[in-house]
């Protein structure tokens, strides 16, 4: 059983920094892409930044130059750095991956998502 873990969220003021964690826990022979998403209240999950496993980045417009996503393997976790943040930066942030296992072939899981809240 592979389960994501994020961490990392919580109040800021427009304008801080925040680092979001996502730990994959579980039988896993490799992560193949790893992504952040958010939502906020009232509207559609949407992608922020991606990972694929050559090193490939990709990000929302939104939060181009603002947002770095990383990942340490030898932890099986993807961090989120959020810098200059705005109140629209607000929402729930769910980490999503695609994991081998024992099963072939890679599946996609989800974290249980953490709140982000940026105070204008």
């Amino acid at each position: 059983q592979v389960q994501l873990v994020e961490s990392g969220g919580g109040l800021v003021q427009a304008g801080g920094s925040l680092r979001l964690s996502c730990t994959a826990s579980g039988i896993i022979f490799s992560i193949n892409h790893m992504g952040w998403y958010r939502q906020a209240q009232g509207k559609q999950r949407e992608m922020v930044a991606a990972l694929s496993s050559d090193g490939n980045t990709d990000y929302a417009h939104s939060v181009k130059g603002r947002f770095i996503i990383s990942m340490d393997n030898a932890k099986n976790t993807s961090y989120l750095q959020m810098n200059s943040l705005k109140s629209e930066d607000t929402g729930v942030y769910y980490c999503n991956a695609e994991i081998e296992t024992v099963v072939p072939g890679g599946l996609y899981y989800w974290g249980q998502g953490t709140q982000v809240t940026v105070s204008s």
